[in-house]
């Protein structure tokens, strides 16, 4: 068995997702078709609220910033991809593969933080909503998105360390799409259960304590939703806060699916899927929900149509 040591002269070689088949022609194509619309979507919610001065507040602040992980999230895996896939190659370097780990992991542990942030703002916008301008500040918005970011760099760059410091075997074909860190621990030829052990625990800081926060605040605002005598608020407040429990639960459940669980589990075919359900189809929806459950972001839209119209 030949071992490669810390070299950084080899390339991994990604089996992908698909073959030429007639069948994955077409999922391929319906691949490409949503990294389009996320793309899209994504980019747009982010001019969107940077443009309109009417959305400059702390709820949609925060959107801009989930669209902007979304969109590098989904740019860090999809255009390797289908780059290979059009090519006929399948490799993917050293440097290549612990760049995408890098900010696959950052940005999936920067989106943890992040909705939990966004759910403290829901919070205080129903719950205190006299005291919204105190408790959810500027300063302090800019500080809590920050420091999603910053934890969710720290996690990449622990993740990164430990990958780079295995040796790896002879049988360098990744059975996945991307240079996932689940796919890439069955090739080292290191014992990994200590980091096994250490990327549970980032797995439950950055996933069960989120998850806690949020249903937390979520269980404050449906008792104070209930407890509304305005029908309309009642609407209102059931609206914006189904759109984000929507996007937690496509987030959340595919995320402690794949990292919550002992890598002898790891089955190539299912979780290529699952993946690729959180990494291309989630970025995609998340627009999608946020416009479509919110008729300020709708305004936002036509408001911007409405002045390029007159220039």
């Amino acid at each position: 068995m030949v071992w490669r040591n810390q070299t950084f002269d080899f390339d991994f070689i990604l089996l992908g997702i698909f073959n030429h088949s007639p069948n994955h022609i077409f999922l391929f194509s319906l691949v490409l078709g949503i990294f389009s619309v996320a793309f899209v979507g994504n980019t747009a919610m982010v001019l969107l609220i940077h443009l309109d001065t009417q959305l400059h507040t702390p709820m949609y602040f925060l959107l801009s910033q989930l669209s902007l992980m979304d969109l590098m999230l989904i740019s860090t895996t999809v255009p390797k991809m289908a780059f290979n896939y059009l090519s006929g190659s399948k490799l993917l370097s050293l440097a290549g593969c612990g760049t995408q780990i890098f900010f696959y992991v950052s940005l999936l542990g920067a989106e943890c933080f992040l909705l939990a942030v966004m759910a403290y703002d829901r919070y205080v916008a129903i719950c205190h909503p006299l005291r919204y301008t105190i408790l959810m500040n500027p300063k302090l918005c800019v500080l809590m998105t920050v420091s999603s970011w910053v934890l969710g760099s720290l996690d990449g760059i622990i993740v990164l360390a430990a990958t780079l410091s295995f040796s790896y075997c002879s049988s360098l074909e990744i059975h996945h799409f991307f240079c996932d860190v689940a796919a890439l621990l069955p090739l080292s030829c290191t014992d990994t259960a200590t980091f096994e052990r250490l990327l549970f625990i980032c797995c439950v800081v950055m996933l069960v304590f989120p998850v806690s926060v949020i249903v937390g605040s979520y269980s404050r605002v449906l008792g104070a939703v209930i407890g509304m005598g305005s029908e309309e608020r009642r609407r209102r407040a059931f609206t914006t806060c189904s759109s984000h429990l929507s996007v937690v639960g496509l987030y959340y459940g595919a995320a402690m699916f794949m990292y919550m669980r002992p890598a002898s589990n790891y089955t190539p075919a299912q979780d290529k899927m699952v993946s690729a359900f959180y990494t291309i189809l989630t970025p995609m929806l998340n627009p999608l929900i946020y416009s479509l459950h919110n008729k300020e972001v709708a305004r936002g839209f036509q408001r911007l149509l409405k002045r390029r119209k007159l220039i």
